[in-house]
């Protein structure tokens, strides 16, 4: 029977006897001891049944959820692993308690696993194979070391489709193995940020407003997105140099975790191609709308935080603090969205191109490209800036070609609606 749970009942010999009392009524004795040497055999297949049921109901929701997946994410939502083992072994012992759709499913399943396992058993002969034909004489290849590298610090790191759905706001990710603490120098360390309205730009009475931060609108974030928790850094350049997807520029103020500099927006672009095909995953710059929600973190003065420029050394470094050069990321205070360097240090290319006005700016937090791109926005002020350019409201428009000691970029990335 398809759909519904065929029920063998245990036989067990009760042996019982009936009889009316003079009250006339009915009732039943046990007349044989048996019962109570079958109970326990009775409970056990109760049981077996009830955890039968709490499989096939989590399978169903398994099924489903992989009917509602996108067609590009379908194979990351199978069975994998143990999960699929045992969907197989118990197909195969109680197939006619299994509706039709989840053998189905439980068939997909199998077959995208053996397509997988085909596909390692030829990668893992093909890497046997230029072994012996002499990989080491050719060590310094970019390919063979990307694939290397790719093994050793992405490979089980990269979020399924189900561990990316149960994110929440706060929650941070990182597609890449932690060379310390939080920070990894092969990409990003992630944070998720709520969808939500706010006033974007500056009010009127702003104290040091500039008329490109008007006029006032509010944007609507409809859903949860990630931004990097710090300024990509010149470790991770560096990273996507030695795949070839970047090129080396002069960075006076050092490398590690220090800001990467003399960015312009095109290779800013090239960066986050690189990191979605390095990862797999859909990396980005991000929009203007989304850079200043991120930033604000909720807040509606002109900085993150509560205070004025007063209390911004412990948010920012600006040009009273810096000593003139930028500082490793993450050295200062985060805002409320635990984002590092939002205010100071390098100003950050976004995805916009720069109009002089909101006026008809997108409301829906996209990215506004339409009109005259010849210039593009940078965001949130740097380390050789005063504090009225540190603002969250601020916004710089200069050439994509630009490039400067004062100038690099924060990365966003898509997720998959819950």
């Amino acid at each position: 029977m398809n759909g519904g749970l065929s029920v063998n009942w245990p036989i067990i010999p009760i042996g019982l006897v009936t009889a009316t009392p003079e009250s006339g009524e009915t009732y039943a004795e046990v007349a044989h001891e048996a019962i109570f040497r079958r109970w326990e055999k009775l409970r056990d297949w109760i049981a077996a049944q009830r955890e039968f049921l709490a499989w096939r109901t989590g399978l169903e929701a398994a099924r489903r959820a992989w009917q509602a997946t996108p067609a590009r994410s379908k194979n990351d939502a199978l069975l994998m692993g143990f999960a699929l083992d045992q969907a197989r072994k118990v197909r195969h012992e109680r197939a006619h308690d299994i509706p039709d759709s989840d053998r189905e499913f439980i068939e997909l399943s199998h077959k995208a696993a053996q397509r997988r396992k085909m596909r390692v058993q030829a990668l893992v002969g093909t890497l046997a194979a230029v072994i012996v034909l002499g990989v080491i004489a050719y060590w310094n290849d970019q390919e063979l070391k990307g694939l290397y590298r790719w093994f050793a610090h992405v490979r089980g790191y990269v979020l399924t489709v189900q561990a990316e759905r149960m994110l929440k706001p706060g929650d941070t990710f990182s597609e890449c193995v932690k060379t310390d603490g939080d920070y990894s120098k092969y990409c990003p360390q992630m944070v998720v940020v709520s969808a939500g309205k706010f006033m974007m730009g500056s009010p009127a009475a702003e104290m040091d407003r500039q008329r490109d931060e008007g006029p006032q609108h509010e944007v609507t974030i409809a859903r949860p997105f990630a931004v990097s928790k710090f300024e990509a850094t010149s470790d991770q350049w560096e990273t996507c140099i030695q795949y070839g997807g970047c090129t080396r520029d002069r960075s006076p103020f050092g490398g590690g975790k220090q800001p990467v500099i003399f960015v312009t927006w095109d290779k800013a672009q090239e960066y986050v191609k690189w990191l979605s095909g390095f990862i797999g995953k859909r990396y980005r710059l991000l929009t203007e709308a989304e850079w200043e929600y991120a930033a604000r973190a909720g807040s509606t003065d002109p900085y993150s935080f509560e205070g004025d420029a007063s209390v911004l050394g412990e948010y920012a470094w600006y040009s009273k603090n810096s000593g003139d050069k930028t500082h490793p990321v993450g050295e200062k205070k985060p805002n409320a969205f635990g984002l590092y360097d939002v205010h100071g240090n390098v100003m950050e290319w976004v995805e916009d191109c720069y109009h002089k006005t909101y006026d008809g700016a997108p409301t829906d937090g996209s990215a506004w490209t339409t009109g005259d791109c010849a210039n593009r926005i940078l965001r949130g002020g740097a380390w050789k800036y005063s504090f009225q350019v540190l603002r969250s409201a601020h916004r710089s428009g200069l050439s994509p070609e630009y490039k400067g000691a004062n100038v690099g970029f924060r990365v966003g990335r898509t997720l998959i609606a819950p």
